[in-house]
Parts: structure tokens; sequence; C-alpha cells
């Protein structure tokens, strides 16, 4: 597998997006109100609340932060064991604490934090407020007990620090070095923490390329391309630094097309906004974000198969299970996920599927959890939701039906327009009226056939004419005119007769 990582900048945003075999696995968007996780601020307790066992926190944002009490860290002298702690024993109001963002603000909901702060390097992830030194799960037994014992001689006392994947193969020298750094920079961030007025924020997060280049850019990864000369050149400084044998593979994008483009990756961005996803059969799955869960819908759509019912719906699922997967990546889904998969009468096919499930969300970097598919062909499960995801980074509510996505069918409309005119003619004093409607409304109520306004006029006895007038909502009905006395205003004929 050839992967690479692709980084577009321009003045509005920037772009990181991940390939395996020239295929977008992976695109993150940062614009100039970029994310707050990992940034590291001096709030101030606004609320403690022990019904919740929370509290929020001022830190300097829009919406106060999210602090649970499993997120406390231990004071010293008090274990850290699983018994009941009391959110109102820890923490009072106007207390100022230092915390650091985990998840960003989404939606209503502020910012979740925590007190356990965390400073990542290169290969090494500094924990002041920890005595744990372990090595990444994902490196084999052998390298692990390498790296264990590189660093174990210089982590200083009541500082933990855990070894990371990419520090795979890496010389003793430069790991410590990276520990020597972030060492250095905590103590940056304390002094500024006790110098500092609440809510402020006193260490800020990388920016999203120098990031990506820091956890994810690797031996593994074929090339780097970039297209702007200021962030080419900032990456190289830090890879110098930081993995020198990497620098080979960062390019400069320099053509007229842009990098994107030239990479035919528009395309699968715009899908990724759709809601139904088509499999190479025929099939599909329909993505459905709610509240409270993100539902999968796997369907076979055009494909009909060759050999049986049981065939044709295990070739489906099997493909949803590799879309899925990739989805989720791409799109970013976090939070709770059902995946209808289409039901299968075999319990062995239902276990091939929920195990290449498995396999297939291996490749994803991000934490996922998946249980047992039911007797319904549902299969729960969870992936870590730090960012709103990319859906809603690229998208916004739809103004006319509010994110529903639906709208008051041509029926429903027109009742509730001549309903809503039989009210202001019923009520009203004057004899005839002129009404505005939006065009696409005022079309339907002048359809051939339908007589409104001669129907308005019969059960009323008042005049009644209709324009269409843009900036109306579908529903909405303005009074222009009152006429007194039975006379029609000028016009008013005129329109009536449309």
């Amino acid at each position: 597998m050839v992967r690479e990582m692709l980084i577009s900048h321009d003045s509005e945003e920037t772009r990181v997006a991940l390939l395996e075999d020239r295929e977008l696995v992976e695109l993150y968007v940062e614009r100039p109100k970029r994310s707050v996780v990992g940034n590291v601020y001096l709030g101030k307790v606004k609320d403690v609340l022990p019904g919740m066992q929370a509290a929020f926190l001022d830190i300097g944002l829009e919406k106060n932060a999210f602090l649970y009490v499993d997120e406390i860290v231990a004071r010293e002298g008090e274990s850290a064991g699983p018994q009941r702690r009391d959110i109102a024993g820890l923490l009072k109001p106007g207390q100022e604490i230092l915390v650091q963002v985990l998840k960003d603000p989404m939606g209503t909901k502020g910012a979740r934090v925590t007190t356990d702060v965390s400073l990542p390097g290169r290969f090494v992830v500094l924990m002041p407020f920890s005595e744990f030194v372990g090595v990444s799960r994902k490196l084999p037994e052998a390298e692990r007990d390498r790296l264990h014992a590189a660093v174990a001689g210089h982590v200083p006392e009541g500082v933990g620090i855990i070894v990371r994947t990419v520090a795979q193969g890496v010389p003793e020298k430069e790991i410590v070095a990276d520990l020597e750094f972030l060492l250095r920079l905590w103590k940056r961030v304390s002094h500024q923490a006790t110098e500092a007025l609440a809510p402020e924020i006193v260490y800020t997060e990388m920016d999203l390329a120098l990031r990506f280049v820091r956890d994810v850019f690797s031996e593994e990864f074929a090339r780097l391309v970039i297209d702007d000369k200021a962030t080419y050149s900032k990456v190289v400084s830090f890879l110098k630094k930081a993995s020198p044998g990497l620098v080979k593979r960062v390019s400069h994008y320099k053509e007229r097309e842009p990098l994107f483009d030239a990479r035919g990756l528009q395309a699968t961005i715009e899908a990724s906004m759709r809601r139904v996803v088509e499999l190479p059969s025929g099939g599909y799955i329909a993505i459905d974000p709610t509240e409270a869960l993100t539902a999968i819908d796997v369907n076979t759509g055009r494909f009909v198969g060759r050999k049986n019912l049981e065939d044709t719906i295990v070739r489906t699922n099997l493909e949803a299970v590799e879309e899925v997967a990739r989805q989720l990546r791409l799109r970013d889904i976090g939070g709770i996920i059902v995946i209808d998969f289409i039901d299968m009468a075999e319990a062995p096919n239902r276990a091939e599927v929920t195990r290449r499930l498995a396999a297939a969300l291996e490749r994803d970097r991000t934490k996922t959890r998946v249980t047992e598919m039911s007797r319904l062909g549902l299969v729960e499960m969870t992936r870590k939701n730090v960012t709103d995801g990319l859906f809603n980074v690229l998208t916004e509510a739809c103004p006319r039906c509010g994110g529903e996505g639906r709208v008051l069918s041509d029926v429903t409309r027109r009742i509730a327009v001549e309903r809503r005119m039989r009210e202001l003619l019923n009520s009203g004093r004057s004899s005839a009226y002129l009404f505005a409607v939006a065009p696409d409304t005022y079309d339907l109520l002048m359809a051939p056939g339908l007589n409104v306004v001669a129907g308005l006029k019969a059960e009323t006895g008042k005049r009644v004419a209709i324009m269409p007038e843009e900036g109306l909502e579908p529903a909405e009905v303005r009074v222009v005119i009152e006429g007194k006395g039975g006379v029609l205003p000028r016009g008013l004929g005129k329109l009536r007769s449309r």
C-alpha cells in the first residue's frame, strides 16, 4: 500500500489529505476559527453541579467548558482508585484551574476539558501529572522493550510519558532530545499559568499542518506534497530538527493546477457530503446523522445477484463493510454509530461480516469499539469523537428546512396559505385586499382549475388579489394593500385576473 499526505493551504483554509493507493481516506479542514483541541487554559469555575458530577468553566470561549469529575486528576494524598469522588469536594465556584481541551465545542455544547494535561511531541507524549511510563501497544514487543529501556532513565520523578508508535527504529538520542524539549515546554507553560489571569490561554497547540506532520507523517508515507511555500518551509524546518531522514520525502508543489484538482480529489470530497454512497455491485449505504447517533443503512439497491438471496445479501454486506470503514475515516464520524446490515439467515455469514468490519477498522487511527451483530443485523459501535467532523465543517443547516431534510409539500403549503388569507379576510374590516406570497407559492395558487381567488371572494364576500414577492417564506402571507368601501386600489383588478 502506497501512503501519501497532501497539504493545501491558502488564506481561507488549510486542508490535509491522507491517501492510500491514490484513494482519499482522510480529510481534515482548518479555517481561521481553528480547532482548540490540545490548547491549555487557565479557567475559572462558574458552576458546580453535584447532580451531574460535573462543572462548567469559563476558559474564554463563547460557551463554558464542561469538566466531568473523572477528568480531574487526583490531588496529592488522594487515592486515584475506583471509589466514588464528589465534584463538590473537588471544585468550588470562582476557583481557578488549569485544563486542556479534549473535544471542540459542538452545536449547543461547550468544549470538553480535562485537568490531566498532556503535551505531545514527535516521539513521546509528556504527562506532567502522571508517573506512568509506557510505549505504544502497536509496536512489536522487542521494540517496546528497547524504547522503554531507552527513556526510563531520563524521565524525572513525578512525570509520566508515553512513547509513540512513530518512535519505532528511532535512535535513543533523538527520543531523549524530544523528551527534554517537552520538559522545557512544560516548565514555560507552568510559569505562564502562575502569571495568567483566568480565563486565559497558556498553551496553543500547533496548527493543522504541523500537527499532522508531527503526529502522523512517518516512514510509512512515500511522500508529503505541500502547495504553499511558507507551509513547506515550516514543515521542512520542523522535520530537520525532529526527523531529518524524512525531509527528502517532502516536496513543494508549484504547478498552476490546484493540488487537490490534479489528484482528482474534489469529486470524492463532494461525494462525502451526500447521504447515499454507491457500492461496486449496485447496492448502496445511506448515512443519516442524528442528535444521538449516526445511523448507516445497507441496501441491495440495483444488485440482484446471481446465485441465491443469501449470497446476494452477504456480498452486499461485505462491500458495505469496506465502504462504511472508509466513510467513517473520511467524514470523521464520531460518537455512537449503528449499522443496519441486511439480515442474513446463516450465523457464519453474520460472524464473517462482523470480523471483516473489525479488520477494516484496524486501519483507522481513531479509537473504535464494535459489538457483535444482533439477530436483526444491527451492529453498534463507537468511534472517538474529537471534532465536529468533515460534514459539519463543510455544510450548514438548510435555511428552508432548518436541517430537517424535508420541506412542506406543495399541497400542505397551498392549504396553509389559503387558510392564512381566509383568517385575514374574516378578521379584517376592509372590503378589498392585495396579498403577497412567495413566487413559488403564487404559482401554486394560480394553477389552472384551482380558482383560489374566486373561492376566497365567495366565502368572505370581499375582493381579493394576489401578487408574487421575492424574499417571503414559502408559507408566508403579507398584506400589501387594504381597500375601503368596496373600491379596489389601482392595479388590484389586473393582479386578480392573473
